[in-house]
């Protein structure tokens, strides 16, 4: 698959930074990809982040995505940092 619009929401926005939620089927390592989100480069910002729940209906890894570069249209991640990983009980 790839990017789609309608699955990237504002969770909250301030002083320049704005904090993202987007849900996806696609893997981890296809959204972390750079030019994933290149459709939404004029919304997305340095230091932005992005809290995904990727996989979704297949192998789910959820977390943070940090935009780490947006020049000319193209939109690069830094890789998930997962959350909810470990589960001791």
């Amino acid at each position: 698959m790839s990017y789609l619009p309608r699955d990237l929401s504002v969770l909250a926005y301030a002083n320049g930074f704005t904090l993202w939620h987007y849900s996806t089927p696609d893997a981890h390592t296809a959204v972390r990809a750079a030019g994933y989100f290149n459709a939404a480069s004029h919304m997305l910002r340095l230091g932005d982040m992005i809290l995904a729940n990727t996989g979704v209906g297949g192998t789910p890894v959820s977390g943070i995505f940090l935009v780490n570069a947006n020049a000319g249209g193209t939109v690069d991640t830094a890789d998930v940092t997962q959350v909810g990983t470990a589960d001791t009980d």
